[in-house]
């Protein structure tokens, strides 16, 4: 692999106040040789002229968080990335590379989630290049690489986990969004680094059902949200009953047989699990009539 290296271009400015010195003064050289009417140094002044030209090519803008890659006849040279005007070997090809912060949105990709529901998914992802060389010569568009590899991970990300879980310990694309970011942000990373490119950060942007099984998911979601919502209900309610029994127990306030226990089990949980506020009856009688 090409690894990115630095390379010390010469300050421009000082190169462009000297050859344009150097120019002035070869012209004036030329002006004065026409009027001796000697021809040996009119055509050293003009060949003097086209390569302080030449050398003028040599000249390049560096801009803040920018490099320049340089190539001399295909062979890596090195990266400009110093800002500022720059001068370097005039047969170098100059290209530019921009290492500022970038996002990328994919569009809404429709995968299968870990239960095989179909569902619609989306991304951004904020990158930047952080090798040059490794950007522009071990990928044939890096840009397009981006894309491609982003939304390849986002599929892969999608068909790992459900769509929504129903308890704390299942993770979820819907409901721990942070460990699903992290993942997301890991995978695109191991995939992108051989481009020289760094993710900052990657967030799923859009996330739904398909249309066409919306509906039908959005039943299935809330007829499983009752459900375990139920399982909460219950689970407090069988606590509550036996916290009561023991504390009655305990304080020696009434001695229930198994039979008047299980009566005020049941009362207690229709009570606890009823979906509608519960009647008061008064007994006027005994616990036994």
């Amino acid at each position: 692999m090409i690894r990115e290296r630095q390379i010390n271009a010469l300050p421009g400015l000082p190169v462009l106040l000297v050859l344009l010195i150097a120019l002035g003064l070869t012209a004036w050289g030329a002006v004065e040789a026409g009027k001796d009417g000697s021809g040996a140094l009119i055509v050293a002044c003009v060949l003097g002229m086209i390569i302080e030209v030449f050398l003028m090519a040599g000249l390049f803008v560096v801009n803040p968080n920018e490099g320049k890659v340089l190539q001399l006849f295909g062979s890596y040279v090195g990266t400009a990335s110093n800002p500022g005007l720059r001068w370097a070997n005039p047969l170098y090809t100059k290209k530019r590379v921009s290492q500022r912060v970038r996002n990328f949105e994919s569009a809404k990709l429709k995968v299968n989630d870990n239960e095989g529901n179909p569902i619609e998914i989306a991304a951004v992802v904020v990158w930047k290049v952080i090798d040059t060389a490794e950007a522009v010569f071990e990928v044939d568009d890096y840009n397009n690489y981006v894309k491609v590899q982003s939304e390849s991970a986002l599929r892969n990300l999608a068909t790992s986990y459900t769509y929504d879980a129903h308890d704390e310990t299942t993770v979820s694309l819907r409901g721990t969004t942070q460990v699903v970011a992290d993942h997301l942000k890991k995978e695109i990373q191991d995939r992108l680094s051989r481009a020289g490119v760094e993710v900052l950060e990657a967030r799923i942007s859009h996330l739904a059902y398909a249309p066409e099984i919306a509906q039908a998911m959005l039943q299935r979601q809330q007829a499983g949200a009752i459900i375990a919502a139920r399982q909460r209900i219950v689970e407090g309610a069988v606590g509550m009953v036996e916290m009561a029994l023991e504390m009655l127990s305990k304080r020696d306030i009434v001695t229930l047989d198994n039979e008047r226990k299980a009566a005020m089990v049941s009362n207690l949980l229709v009570v606890l699990c009823g979906d509608r506020s519960t009647q008061p009856i008064i007994n006027t009688g005994t616990i036994y009539q």
